[in-house]
């Protein structure tokens, strides 16, 4: 499953005309996988309860598909793709949340995720390609408010 979180209320309206700013998390085998900003070269991958990422308000969830990974080979394949995905790389245009979950949901299920959930981001890039490169859109840099990966599952969060 797809969990797809709004990131603002313009939501509401913006997402009859196929856009919205939003926030998506994977769900597989029981637990949720998404990726955050942060200003550590650390992974940004982290792992929580289904339909519950702290900070986000939960829109719905896509059926993606099946996959005949077990849970421990699914665990390697996060860690590896987590290796990838660095918390001071974030950037909301090119390397962002829903970047994270279309790769994911490509090498499990061959399918990309719907193009309304990463739209902006794709609009955006057009438009960032014309602006100075003074303001071009880019990392997000915050401290996160998450806890870091300590190598033992949390039902709640679970950073990588």
């Amino acid at each position: 499953m797809l969990n797809v979180y709004d990131l603002t209320p313009m939501n509401n309206y913006l997402y009859w005309f196929g856009l919205g700013i939003f926030h998506s998390g994977v769900e597989v085998h029981g637990m949720e996988y998404g990726f955050g900003a942060h200003e550590f070269p650390t992974s940004g991958v982290f792992e929580v309860e289904p339909k519950s990422c702290p900070g986000f308000v939960y829109r719905r969830s896509v059926w993606m598909g099946t996959t005949d990974t077990s849970r421990a080979e699914f665990r390697s394949f996060v860690e590896n793709l987590a290796g990838k995905y660095n918390g001071n790389t974030y950037n909301l245009i090119s390397k962002n949340c829903n970047h994270f979950t279309d790769d994911i949901c490509k090498n499990l299920t061959r399918k990309s995720i719907p193009g309304w959930v990463n739209r902006l981001a794709r609009v955006g890039s057009f438009f960032n390609y014309l602006l100075p490169e003074s303001i071009q859109a880019s990392t997000v840099r915050h401290v996160p408010t998450y806890p870091a990966f300590s190598g033992e599952l949390k039902p709640e969060f679970q950073m990588w």
